[in-house]
């Protein structure tokens, strides 16, 4: 079993931090960050900060200089060894003369997997692995959910009442939440690759889908627009159609494909599940366009299938301090669950207040 110290520990928390800045400006690619350590004192340190650019080993090496030489380097998941955007940063840490590098997270994707590891074994450079892994896989579920699982890490979004409500039976729900949910809401659409609603959600409420929030710093970037329409109702003069970026639709009969391709989205049609556009397709195509973490935020139809077809991999509810009565509607429709041992248990993972509001995230159980 691989042994690590306090010191080593110490030095792949400073690298998991480093990564986190990557959070809303890495994506598709993951979030690394890495420190370079000689003679017990750091030297350089870096992080991959935009797709395309210099990744963290380079960002480091570079901090680092000419006190590279025989140090030991410190990053939270294995160097590429393949030629993608940037050239493999194995190739990079050999030459650059480290004597040692500590690993975090193989990287299971399989243009890598093992495969950077191997490389610096060969050129004589002492490698440790695993290091505060639970911690860097937290980090990565997306990144690692799609290279893995073939589809993005799911965030189910939903605001409510205390007692459960999320719109009058008029449709009104703007707004359930204070301000500071409304702008943890943007933080987590900043750091994801998609946000999925139903049609239901776009004839209520017209909604963007955009982060908005001027003190998030994600550079220019966008995430990806979907709608799941299956009979295509999505109107010509929805507001996301004359925004910059990309909307997504999915459907299942053509209807009126054309003219939404001319207003400006993709069409996309794929089978039906259970009367419904078949989620898992979805998911799986905007794995194959590098989307690793997808927020959805939808009505009940919508929340409720992804809950009973195990699509969802986190929970986030934010809940208000009210009580909206009996004529409202539920978070949820799912199908007849009549009797108790047909519940959904949840593993509650993280509880907190943000603003007046109450955030609970968790996990389905099981």
């Amino acid at each position: 079993m691989t042994e690590f110290s306090a010191t080593d520990c110490a030095h792949m928390a400073h690298a998991l931090r480093l990564a986190e800045r990557g959070l809303y400006t890495a994506h598709p690619n993951p979030m690394v960050g890495c420190v370079v350590v000689r003679d017990g004192e750091v030297v350089g340190e870096g992080w991959h900060k935009i797709a395309g650019e210099e990744h963290a080993e380079i960002n480091a090496l570079d901090a680092a200089g000419d006190r590279v030489s025989g140090a030991t380097v410190y990053v939270t998941l294995e160097p590429c060894s393949h030629h993608g955007k940037t050239p493999p940063c194995a190739t990079a840490l050999v030459d650059a003369g480290v004597a040692e590098v500590v690993v975090g997270l193989q990287d299971p994707n399989p243009k890598v997997n093992g495969e950077g590891l191997e490389l610096l074994a060969a050129a004589g450079i002492q490698t440790r692995v695993g290091l505060m892994q639970g911690e860097v896989e937290k980090l990565l579920c997306g990144f690692l959910s799609r290279v893995t699982r073939d589809r993005p890490f799911v965030r189910l979004k939903m605001a409510s009442s205390l007692d459960g409500c999320i719109a009058m039976s008029s449709g009104e729900s703007q707004w359930i939440t204070g301000a500071d949910a409304r702008s943890d809401v943007q933080r987590l659409r900043a750091r994801s690759g998609a946000i999925v609603t139903g049609i239901g959600t776009v004839l209520a409420d017209d909604p963007s889908l955009t982060v908005r929030d001027a003190a998030i710093d994600s550079g220019d970037r966008q995430p990806l627009r979907v709608v799941l329409d299956k009979n295509l109702r999505m109107p010509l003069s929805a507001e996301m159609l004359a925004l910059p970026g990309k909307t997504l639709i999915y459907c299942v009969s053509d209807g009126k494909r054309q003219a939404l391709a001319n207003a400006g989205a993709e069409v996309i049609k794929v089978d039906q599940h259970d009367g419904l556009v078949d989620a898992s397709a979805v998911l799986y195509d905007l794995a194959n366009r590098e989307v690793n973490d997808v927020l959805v935020e939808a009505g009940p139809t919508l929340a409720g299938s992804l809950i009973a077809n195990d699509l969802v991999d986190e929970l986030v509810i934010y809940q208000s301090p009210h009580i909206m009565g009996s004529e409202t509607m539920g978070m949820f429709r799912t199908p007849a669950w009549t009797e108790l041992a047909d519940r959904q248990a949840l593993d509650i993972i993280d509880v907190r207040r943000v603003g007046t509001d109450t955030r609970i995230m968790a996990r389905l159980a099981g």
